[in-house]
This record gives C-alpha cells, structure tokens and sequence, in this order.
C-alpha cells in the first residue's frame, strides 16, 4: 500500500483548470481528494476524469460562515483531513480608475480572506489529528506589477504574506505551509487570451527563459512535491512555477 493510500486532500477550486491537474496527480499517488467548486456540471465532469478516489463537492467560499459547517462534514466522513490546498480564486481585469470598492472587495474576500477562514478550520482538525499539509496558490502577479489586475494583485501579495505567517504558528503545530506562484501556464483561458493577442503572446515568451508557456500538470508536479513526505523540511516556501518568467529580462 502506498503511503498516501489513507490520505484526505481537499482541492478548492478543483473542478478544471490547475486544480484538477492537481487533483488527477494526488489521486495518482493514492490520496483521496475532496474537490470544492461552485459549478456543479464542472463538477460531475471532475468527478468522471478522477474516479472513485474523489467527492466532489457544490460549496461557494463566499459564504464564509458556512465555512465551519463543510470541514466538520468532511472530518466526519473521512476521521482525517491531511492536505488543503487553496486553489480556488477569481480574476478581475479592470483599469484601475475604474474597478469600484465593490469589486475590490470582491476579489480580496474570495482569494483572500475565505482562504484564511478555510485554512484555519482545516489547521484547527489538523492539530487535533497531529499535523498535515497546506498549499496556497498564489500568482505571478504578487511576483511583480501587471496591468490592470490591482485587486487580484493585493490578494495574492496577501495570500504570499500569509504563508509566511502561517509557517510562524502553524509548524510548531505539525502543520507545514507552502505557497506556489505559477507563471504563464496553457490553459484554455491563456490559449484564448494569446491567440487574441498575439503580441502579448510574443512579449511573454521572449521574457520566460524556458522559451515556452508552462503546462497544468507540471504545476501538479511541483504541487504534490511540496504536500510530500519529499518535502517534509519544507515549510515558508513560496515557489515561481513560471519557466523563470519572474526573473527573465
């Protein structure tokens, strides 16, 4: 049996996209994932490419105080909840004259604040249970200025901040925290969003060392290294899986 085999992971967001890569590569080392999405027909097509090692499940983290309610339902059906992973987030692409309080705020309580309201239920079954995992998903767009992305900016730059300060209170505790920032990555949107707009293509290229954009599964990859025994002294972290793009002249 591998030693992931008894592992519960909870994936928000995980219904397409970088979580579900995520959650294919965890079900392929044997741990069980909880898959968290608004979209309930994202959600069942999930639930067919995963298998029998995955519930999924219809829960919008906006709604925060119902937050309480979905861990003690997930603790109850499994007795354990080993990784989190906080994947799921919003985008909004606006000048910055123009994004209004509202969408300002809308942005920093979904990306933001439900992760903290998420993670410390997660963190309080956790300690309970003597330790586990949690990964933030962060962006290239705390790495360094972009246009028009202020609000999704400032919640990533906080998502950052807070791994950093989690790592402080929560690894005495057995629970190890890390972050990782992907960079340009071929997903369905980015393909629209280049093929669009060629030029733009063209400049992230020729900024990314690697000469290319990066893929779902090698975010994967480096997401399950960093919930693995592998990377057991690793917590604090927050890790550019962007083809050196953060650091590309």
């Amino acid at each position: 049996m591998s030693k992931q085999e008894n592992k519960i992971a909870i994936i928000t967001g995980g219904s397409s996209g970088l979580g579900l890569a995520t959650a294919r590569k965890f079900v392929s080392e044997g741990i069980r994932v909880v898959v968290i999405g608004r979209d309930s027909r994202k959600l069942q097509h999930a639930s067919k490419i995963l298998g029998e090692k995955a519930m999924c499940l219809v829960f919008d983290l906006n709604e925060l105080e119902n937050i309480p309610g979905l861990v003690k339902k997930i603790f109850g059906e499994f007795g354990t909840i080993d990784i989190l992973v906080n994947n799921a987030g919003i985008h909004l692409k606006k000048d910055f004259f123009e994004t209004t309080d509202e969408e300002y705020s809308r942005i920093i309580h979904v990306n933001q604040m439900a992760v903290f309201a998420l993670t410390r239920e997660v963190a309080g079954v956790m300690k309970k249970t003597g330790g586990g995992v949690v990964l933030n998903i962060s962006s290239m767009a705390s790495q360094y200025g972009l246009p028009k992305v202020i609000a999704y900016s400032a919640a990533k730059a906080a998502v950052e901040g807070m791994t950093r300060a989690m790592t402080v209170d929560l690894s005495p505790l057995g629970i190890r925290v890390n972050c990782i920032a992907p960079g340009f990555i071929m997903t369905s949107m980015s393909e629209n969003a280049f093929d669009n707009d060629p030029e733009r293509k063209a400049r992230v290229l020729a900024r990314t060392p690697l000469g290319r954009l990066g893929t779902p599964e090698e975010v994967a990859e480096a997401a399950y290294f960093l919930v693995s025994d592998a990377s057991s002294f690793i917590s604090g972290v927050v890790l550019p899986v962007d083809g050196g793009n953060s650091v590309g002249f």
